[in-house]
């Protein structure tokens, strides 16, 4: 069951960042994070109130609010990344920390030791990732070097942030409720606010692409609720890891729905990130 957790919340993760990454390329990638985790933060407040509270300690609140400080450098940087760079290849990059942060972590500091098999499978992500990064060509049959560039740096800044985010949330206690996770709402907005002011970004964010926004927010928010649920099912260096598959959903909906093409080094790549996730659920 933690495994299927973990996977929906990927698919959460991966329909959120493709939904503000369009939005993005039309507004300022920092305006977009704003919006979006203020949307989550609504859904968190809603689910927080409508559920049990349960027991939250002060030291889940601070994993809580530390896991905000890293959800919000993570959007805030993906999204400023996707205004300036190609989503196929930002988001795969942004991904990098958040599965070698937390599963280095669990492996080097919590004991958790997976077995044979999720070794394997935790292995063929990197591979995984780095070979849907790769870029597609462009219709002459050349490829957009300036554009995949621009948009890395920011990229390699948000996955320490998703990084930070993972590990921080999954040493919640299975008892504390939904509060940590609306704090960490709470404390990304703040983040995302102080980043917005430094760069001197737009405030505002009107009409559907507002809409479009603040729902991709509240789905965020119900991914990260989803994979605080894997973590208590299953160790976190796993619920981590397929959590993490997630820039398959972008690449896949690029496809799709933007009709771009997947080069041989993509289709390899996602190939490759099927076979983990066979190899990770079978620990």
């Amino acid at each position: 069951m933690g495994e299927l957790l973990a996977l929906l919340s990927a698919l959460c993760f991966g329909i959120t960042h493709f939904v503000n990454g369009l939005v993005s390329r039309r507004h300022d990638g920092l305006t977009v994070a704003l919006h979006a985790q203020l949307g989550g933060t609504v859904l968190g407040l809603i689910l927080a109130l409508s559920l049990n509270g349960g027991s939250a300690t002060l030291a889940d609140h601070g994993w809580g609010a530390l896991s905000g400080v890293g959800t919000g450098v993570g959007v805030a940087f993906l999204y400023r990344a996707m205004s300036k760079g190609a989503m196929s290849v930002v988001v795969p990059v942004s991904d990098v920390g958040a599965v070698a942060l937390p599963v280095l972590v669990g492996v080097c500091f919590l004991g958790e030791r997976p077995g044979v098999p999720a070794w394997l499978g935790i292995a063929a992500v990197l591979p995984a990732l780095w070979l849907v990064s790769q870029s597609s060509p462009e219709p002459d049959g050349t490829h957009q070097r300036g554009t995949v560039s621009a948009g890395v740096p920011s990229a390699l800044v948000a996955s320490v942030g998703f990084g930070v985010q993972f590990l921080a949330m999954a040493q919640v206690d299975k008892d504390s409720g939904l509060w940590p996770v609306v704090l960490s709402r709470v404390v990304s907005v703040a983040v995302i606010a102080v980043v917005l002011g430094t760069y001197g970004a737009s405030w505002r964010l009107r009409g559907w692409p507002w809409a479009a926004t603040v729902a991709a927010g509240a789905l965020g928010t119900l991914a990260i609720v989803l994979y605080l649920e894997a973590t208590r099912q299953q160790l976190m260096a796993i619920a981590t890891v397929l959590s993490a598959l997630y820039p398959a959903i972008p690449v896949l909906l690029a496809l799709v729905v933007l009709k771009e093409r997947l080069n041989r080094g993509q289709v390899a790549g996602l190939v490759c990130a099927a076979l983990a996730v066979g190899l990770i659920a079978l620990r």
